[in-house]
Parts: C-alpha cells; sequence; structure tokens
C-alpha cells in the first residue's frame, strides 16, 4: 500500500491512500517508517509520509523510541527531528542523543536543541565529553552564553579543529589571547598534541622554531602535529622533513607525506621506488606511492607497473588506476616510446 500510494495511476494511488489511512496506527507506521520515508523521494511519495507523521504525532511517546534508534539513518532523522519538534526528550537526553550518534545532522540537531533553551550542567557536560566534535563544539561554543568562557582554554588543545577554533572564539571573547598560551604548552615537556597544531593555527611563520623542536618529541602525536603544523604555515623543508619519513609512528608518515607533496620532484626516484618494496611497512610503500604520483606519467607509471600483481589490495588497485589513466590520453605511441614501453609492460602483467 505505501507503494502503490505513489503510483502513477490515480485510481490505484487514492485507493492506496484510503487503505493505508485506515490502516497506519502507531505500531504499524514505526514498522514502515523506513519504507515510507524511501518512497517520499518519489514523485507523489509525500502523501504516506504525511500519514505516517500525523499518526506518530499523536501516539504516545514510547512509540516514538524505536525509531531513535533505528539502523536506518534517514529513521532517525526524522524521529529525531519530530521529537526535538514535539518537545519529547529532556535536554539531558538531546545530549546524550548528539553526543552518542554517529550522523553529523542528528548531532547538530539535537545539540542545537539541547542548548535551545539554556541547558543545565548535566546536559552541557555531556556535550562537552562526546566523542565527536560537532557536540563538543556546540558545547563549548554555549560556554560563552553561559558566562563560563574560562572552562574554554581546556578546550585549546582539543584533537578537532573545529573544537579548538570555537574554543579561541570563547576565550577571545573572554578577553584571553590564546597564542601565548599556546606558546607556553608547547615549551612544556608534556605539550598535548593539539597545542602544536594549533599554534599553527593561530600563530604566525616566527613561530615555526617552536614546531620544528618538537619534530624530536618522544609522542608521536606531538611530533605528527608538529608537522601539520609546519605545513599550515607554510614552512616546509624538504632536507629537515624528509627523515620523517622513516619515523616509526604512521601518523608522523602521513603528515611528513603530505607536508612534502608539493616538493615530491625534490626526492630522488630511486630512492622512492626502493621504499615500494613488499618488505617495508604498508604506511611507508602507501607514503611511496603518493610522493612518486606527484612526480608525473613516466616515474608513476615505473612506479605502477610492479605493483599491478602486488599483494596489497589498495596500492594494486592505485597502481591500476594509474595505468589506466595514462592509456586513455592517446594513442601508445603519441606520449613518448619510455611510455609505450611502460604500458606495453603493464598489459603483459595484467594478462
Amino acid at each position: 500500500m505505501v507503494v502503490r500510494c505513489a503510483d502513477w495511476a490515480e485510481p490505484v494511488r487514492d485507493r492506496a491512500r484510503a487503505v493505508l489511512a485506515e490502516s497506519l496506527d502507531a505500531g504499524t507506521a514505526a514498522a514502515l517508517a523506513p519504507m515510507i520515508l524511501r518512497v517520499a523521494g518519489r514523485h507523489r511519495g509525500d502523501h504516506a509520509l504525511g500519514l505516517l507523521d500525523g499518526v506518530l504525532r499523536r501516539a504516545p511517546r514510547e512509540r516514538l523510541a524505536p525509531l531513535l534508534v533505528s539502523g536506518d539513518r534517514a529513521v532517525r532523522r526524522f524521529a529525531y527531528r519530530m521529537a526535538v519538534e514535539e518537545g519529547a526528550l529532556s535536554p539531558v537526553e538531546l545530549a546524550r542523543a548528539a553526543a552518542e550518534d554517529d550522523d553529523a545532522v542528528v548531532q547538530g540537531r539535537c545539540a542545537e536543541a539541547a542548548l535551545a533553551e539554556g541547558p543545565g550542567a548535566e546536559a552541557l557536560d555531556v556535550l562537552l565529553a562526546a566523542r565527536n566534535p560537532q557536540a563538543r563544539s556546540a558545547g563549548v561554543t554555549a560556554l560563552r552564553r553561559l558566562g563560563r568562557s574560562e572552562r574554554a582554554v581546556d578546550f585549546l588543545a582539543d584533537r578537532s579543529a573545529l573544537v579548538r577554533a570555537c574554543a579561541r572564539y570563547v576565550v577571545r571573547q573572554h578577553g584571553i589571547d590564546p597564542l601565548p598560551w599556546y606558546r607556553a604548552r608547547c615549551a612544556d615537556p608534556a605539550v598535548p598534541p593539539g597545542a602544536a597544531i594549533g599554534l599553527a593555527e593561530c600563530g604566525e611563520r616566527a613561530d615555526a622554531p617552536v614546531l620544528w623542536a618538537l619534530l624530536e618529541h618522544p609522542a608521536p602525536g606531538v611530533r605528527a602535529r608538529a608537522v601539520a603544523g609546519l605545513r599550515t604555515l607554510d614552512m616546509t623543508d624538504v632536507r629537515r622533513l624528509r627523515p620523517l619519513l622513516d619515523d616509526p609512528a604512521p601518523g608522523v608518515v602521513g603528515e611528513a607525506t603530505l607536508a612534502l607533496l608539493p616538493s615530491a620532484r625534490d626526492l630522488p626516484e630511486e630512492w622512492l621506488l626502493s621504499r615500494l618494496d613488499a618488505g617495508r611497512p604498508r604506511w611507508e610503500r602507501v607514503s611511496a606511492w603518493r610522493l612518486l604520483d606527484a612526480h608525473g606519467d613516466a616515474v608513476r607509471l615505473r612506479a605502477a607497473v610492479p605493483l599491478l600483481d602486488d599483494a596489497d589490495v589498495r596500492l594494486r588497485t592505485w597502481a591500476e588506476h594509474a595505468v589506466l589513466r595514462v592509456a586513455r590520453r592517446g594513442p601508445r605511441g603519441s606520449q613518448g616510446p619510455e611510455i609505450a614501453a611502460l604500458l606495453d609492460r603493464a598489459g603483459a602483467v595484467r594478462r
């Protein structure tokens, strides 16, 4: 009946809508919600959605509960929108939903609703302790409105760029300059990783020496964020960053790779090719591929051909895509003899 409510034939459509209206109670509405929401996207599909909305708004609150934990993201979005509009959830319940749901739309809607009329201490603490940045940032931003801006200092070194930015806004409105705070924390041996990138986000190029010094820090997270900070300040140095491609921490290697990508052609091709060896850690091989990929077609193909039968699925897929990209650019001989020879080798390997 739900499907036929959007039927192209008017008599079928009208009869189906009448039958659905007669049979749709709260229990059936909850069970059919995923189907109704899917059909609602079709031409003439919004009628069943209107019936669903009306039935659930008249139903007891507990009928909405299964929809709030549905595995269907569209159903959860619909249910939380209705719960917010109907005032069916307390600020603490909304804060928990914002903190625990994995959908950004639900997180934003519930966090905003939890803060709408000034949350209590429990709801605010739930938001500030949330794992997802959307809920934490909402809680941090609310600190200013609640007259508790000093608590935002605790989030200046948050792992999320969004939360750090909100914290800086709040403390600045409170008359605190975050830059001296970042400089002091980065000079502390117990520097949190977020302080290193935070310094770059609001600092200046004169702060680069502090970040260069943090490349020797024993904590991998600090080293990785220091590299990211140097990249933010546009202070990358191939000679000084190249050794970090051998760092034992994958996160540091990843950040160093990102920083070196614009200067990839300054890195020796043969050295990078040697890093694709199957005996090396996977993150080093991925790093080498990304830097070789930035060299240009000939180097890209030299790296790709040996990887076409590699055991690593992702590297093999990247290599295949690289070969196809070059092959589609024109007749094989038109791109030069070396490219043609490499494409012939690639064809032999793939056969």
